[in-house]
């Protein structure tokens, strides 16, 4: 049957692989709407063209190629421009968990990023951040006392890690972190192509009263090389309408406060 329709499927798996090039994944259910045809035949697309290795399917969907293999750490220009409105609404509804005279963590990351580029109503913040990009930001902010540890730079996240780096941090408590994360699988936990970066953020869990995520849906179906931590460490997680009702439910049923932007 898929002969007799060879141009309209041929069609169909082309518009897919736009969408995933504009995106970075893909998702089952929303394909199913967008070409009104079943979830089965999605699936039989997503299928035919990880055969020709021009996708990786996951849990759901499925994602670039360049995504899939879990040691590979893409740069931070090459990450801040995707998913950029979903990263914007996702850092909105952060900014409504922080209130004046709190100290916070900005972990390094795109999303992150964008929380600190809105900054303008707080006037009295302690803020702790590994990331120079994040700091450079918030200096344009009068009333925020600003630190960032000592340690090695990994140039592709501008990011501060390392021994030093842990040391700082574990000088420190504070009331919320905003984590940023690489992958994020609901059976598994948080984790992130680089294990020094895993091991700061393990740090950084440790000293915060309360544990936010910031990750776009995207993320949901990556399981990245270093272990950051359990579903369990987690008290709240922001992210967009991309997400799947599956995950979604899992990590309520885990007791986590999950926030559409």
């Amino acid at each position: 049957m898929e002969k007799s329709f060879s141009k309209s499927t041929v069609s169909r798996r082309a518009k897919i692989l736009e969408e995933l090039e504009s995106k970075g994944q893909v998702v089952v259910n929303e394909l199913s709407e967008m070409f009104k045809i079943s979830e089965v035949t999605i699936r039989n697309d997503l299928a035919h063209l990880e055969k020709q290795n021009m996708l990786i399917r996951a849990r759901g969907g499925a994602i670039k190629v360049k995504y899939y293999r879990m040691g590979i750490d893409p740069s931070i220009s090459d990450k801040q421009k995707e998913y950029l409105k979903e990263k914007q609404r996702i850092a909105k509804a952060a900014l409504k968990l922080i209130e004046d005279g709190d100290t916070i963590i900005l972990d390094s990351g795109t999303t992150t990023t964008e929380i600190a580029k809105n900054m303008e109503q707080f006037k009295n913040l302690t803020i702790i951040t590994n990331a120079l990009n994040i700091a450079s930001i918030l200096t344009e902010y009068e009333g925020f006392n600003i630190f960032m540890p000592g340690g090695s730079l990994r140039k592709k996240s501008l990011s501060l890690v390392g021994a030093l780096a842990d040391e700082s941090f574990r000088k420190f408590y504070c009331d919320k972190l905003f984590l940023g994360v690489d992958g994020f699988d609901t059976t598994h936990g948080l984790s992130t192509p680089n294990s020094e970066e895993a091991h700061l953020n393990q740090i950084m869990i440790g000293i915060a009263k309360k544990i936010i995520v910031v990750a776009d849906s995207r993320k949901f179906l990556r399981r990245r090389f270093a272990f950051i931590c359990p579903l369990s460490d987690i008290d709240v997680v922001i992210t967009d309408s991309g997400i799947t009702d599956e995950d979604k439910k899992r990590l309520e049923k885990n007791g986590i406060e999950v926030i559409i932007a």
